[in-house]
């Protein structure tokens, strides 16, 4: 049967690996500085679109940061959030575990509750309004001070009932794994799950790293994992969750067109991976557009696209009783 958009659309759909400062699309930059009297140092939403083309991982994250600065209110952070939560609603996205960076705000003089509130208030909201479910991962950057990140941990106490998990995200090279240890460490004596970035920029070792050291429940990225034959037998056995972003290795130079991405392979070793859109305004789009592609790419089929939206329904952070509602719609869901 042929896969189009508005069959993915209607397709039951999780995004696990999604970062909320990542949704903020040059519009809503332009909309937000406006409010806060901040002055841009682009002319236009269409010249910072222009800025969208990166050498690597580091050049976006700078303009990724760059562009944080008009976050500076709790509204600010609710409206973030609620325009991503429409949008994946539009793309037929059920579920998202949503990650955010408080040592980039903290950096700037903005509380955490600040970041908190605005963020939960949406994620409530947006169940209201979209029937959009959701998680919050807290997220530290791996080329900040590990104590650092053990402070906001901390500072986080009074929020723990609402984080789903702890993140690590940011430049990957030369922050290994082991860095985070006693960070991971306490999250884990706190009983907070763990996920970590590994795999993106960094080897093999680092994907070893996260779940030696780090103990985490997911991957995300993992894509270089497959350079370790060993690695790959234990992922595979373990069927670790790997939360791939096709669009997001191609816009990094991860692979140079998506054609070249090794995700085919994952999939043939038998790997749990699921497929999910990073930071959708700076990469190409969201979750359909990340579907859209790889069927295009990879020649994929609506079996393929129902047993990688079904991966990624099972690893989600969500109720028990709202994943077994959501792989049920996706079973009964048409051809």
């Amino acid at each position: 049967m042929i896969v189009n958009n508005n069959w993915l659309i209607g397709l039951p759909k999780a995004e696990l690996h999604l970062h909320i400062e990542g949704t903020l699309t040059p519009e809503q930059q332009f909309e937000l500085a406006k409010r806060n009297g901040i002055t841009l140092a682009y002319d236009s939403a269409q010249s910072l679109r222009a800025a969208y083309e990166f050498d690597d991982l580091s050049a976006f994250l700078a303009l990724y940061y760059q562009g944080m600065d008009v976050l500076i209110t709790q509204d600010d952070f609710y409206d973030l959030a609620m325009a991503y939560f429409e949008r994946a609603a539009a793309d037929g996205v059920r579920h998202a575990d949503i990650s955010f960076d408080p040592q980039a705000h903290l950096a700037r003089g903005v509380a955490l509750d600040t970041c908190f509130d605005g963020l939960l208030t949406a994620m409530r909201d947006a169940r209201a309004q979209f029937d959009v479910t959701s998680a919050l991962i807290m997220s530290f950057m791996r080329d900040r001070d590990a104590d650092e990140a053990l402070e906001v941990l901390e500072d986080a106490a009074p929020w723990y009932g609402e984080i789903a998990a702890i993140g690590l995200d940011s430049a990957e090279v030369g922050n290994p794994p082991e860095k985070f240890r006693e960070v991971f460490a306490r999250a884990c004596e706190l009983g907070l799950p763990r996920v970590a970035h590994a795999g993106e920029e960094g080897g093999p070792d680092y994907v070893t790293g996260a779940l030696d050291i780090l103990d985490v429940c997911r991957i995300d990225h993992g894509v270089r994992a497959m350079e370790d034959a060993d690695l790959v037998d234990r992922l595979r056995d373990s069927q670790m969750p790997l939360t791939v972003c096709p669009l997001s290795n191609v816009y990094l130079k991860g692979v140079a067109r998506l054609e070249d991405h090794n995700l085919p392979d994952m999939i043939a070793a038998g790997l749990n991976v699921n497929i999910n859109s990073d930071d959708p305004a700076y990469f190409g789009g969201g979750m359909v557009n990340n579907f859209l592609a790889c069927v295009a790419a990879f020649d994929w089929d609506q079996a393929t696209c129902r047993t990688i939206a079904g991966n990624g329904l099972r690893e989600a952070f969500m109720s028990d009783a709202r994943r077994e509602t959501l792989l049920a719609a996706l079973a009964d869901y048409a051809d």
